[in-house]
């Protein structure tokens, strides 16, 4: 399958920290790809380095063929950008927003006009072409936002958090526009704090944290790796529970996590379950809590980092800025 982003070797230093630590990943034509990991691990300084925001200091990247380095503009040229934060004009109109775009960027007029009766189609925003963008719901916005990253057909759509800050249902449809932007043939490289989201969507998964790819995979294969099924454990003794569960043929590995003891296991865990607490009780250990599960990409992100993801969303981030502020 051909690739059409291609990173080797990447590093990125902030003075003596270093942001990106060597990752060597690719993104295949035509896929959904979604980036995770906690805040600090370097996912920004890489999205940054990919759509030319920030110098390539030490590797080896391309887009759509060009490299980052050299060829910035036709890197430009092929991506379309929506950020988190909302950067839209509330006083145009949604057929001014698409226009004034297409304007920019020095698009004939007759294609331009062309293009924002295909993406007010695509977005399902035809009937709100005269309407303010300030009197449009959350969800619209975001569409326009989306529909405008469009424009320009980009080869590759980098979508920042497009759904941070929407009620479920809104979420829902925004999903459901990213998979028909996807089936029109344009790549979609996607962040987000929504593990659902991620799941849902996703061709493939890369996490990373410190500025090291841990793993890449579908949402399967990442579930996969952490066990068949997981137990959850919370105990007082913690070493003796250890060396119990470890001594079990049926368990793959134990560790101590946020969640207390993680079991996973190579077998099914309703017909091992009952043994291991029998095991437990017999040996004296009082169990607090037990619970067992499928895998989750949750527990996937929880098992390779450490943390939950959900707990570096956007109230995570307004704390650490104000940690940043206060020094």
């Amino acid at each position: 399958m051909n690739a059409i982003i291609e990173v080797e070797d990447l590093h990125h230093s902030y003075g003596d920290f270093t942001a990106v630590n060597g990752i060597s990943f690719r993104v295949h034509t035509g896929e959904i790809f979604s980036f995770l990991g906690p805040n600090g691990a370097g996912k920004s300084t890489t999205i940054n380095i990919l759509t030319t925001l920030l110098p390539l200091q030490r590797g080896r990247v391309r887009v759509n063929g060009y490299d980052v380095r050299k060829e910035k503009k036709r890197v430009r040229e092929s991506i379309g950008i929506v950020f988190q934060d909302e950067v839209l004009d509330g006083d145009l109109t949604v057929w001014e927003t698409l226009e004034f775009h297409g304007r920019i960027y020095g698009m004939p007029r007759a294609e331009r006009r062309e293009r924002i009766e295909e993406m007010l189609k695509l977005a399902d925003l035809e009937e709100k072409t005269e309407e303010r963008v300030k009197y449009l719901s959350g969800g619209m916005r975001r569409r326009l936002e989306i529909a405008r990253g469009l424009m320009t057909r980009p080869a590759v759509l980098f979508l920042d958090e497009p759904t941070l800050g929407l009620d479920p249902q809104t979420r829902y449809r925004i999903w459901k526009y990213i998979e028909k932007v996807n089936r029109e043939g344009t790549t979609i490289f996607l962040t987000t704090h929504y593990m659902e989201e991620a799941d849902s969507l996703s061709s493939r998964i890369s996490i990373i944290d410190h500025g090291k790819i841990v793993i890449t995979g579908t949402s399967e294969e990442l579930k996969n790796s952490i066990g068949k099924d997981l137990i959850y454990l919370e105990t007082v003794n913690k070493e003796k529970a250890s060396q119990i569960i470890g001594s079990f043929s049926e368990v793959r590995g134990v560790r101590d996590s946020l969640r207390g003891l993680e079991v996973s296991l190579e077998a099914d865990g309703q017909r091992f379950l009952p043994r291991l607490i029998v095991s437990l009780e017999k040996e004296g250990v009082e169990i607090t809590s037990i619970s067992l599960k499928k895998p989750t990409l949750d527990d996937v992100f929880l098992h390779y980092t450490g943390r939950e993801l959900r707990d570096e969303g956007p109230q995570g981030k307004k704390v650490a800025m104000r940690r940043r502020r206060g020094r």
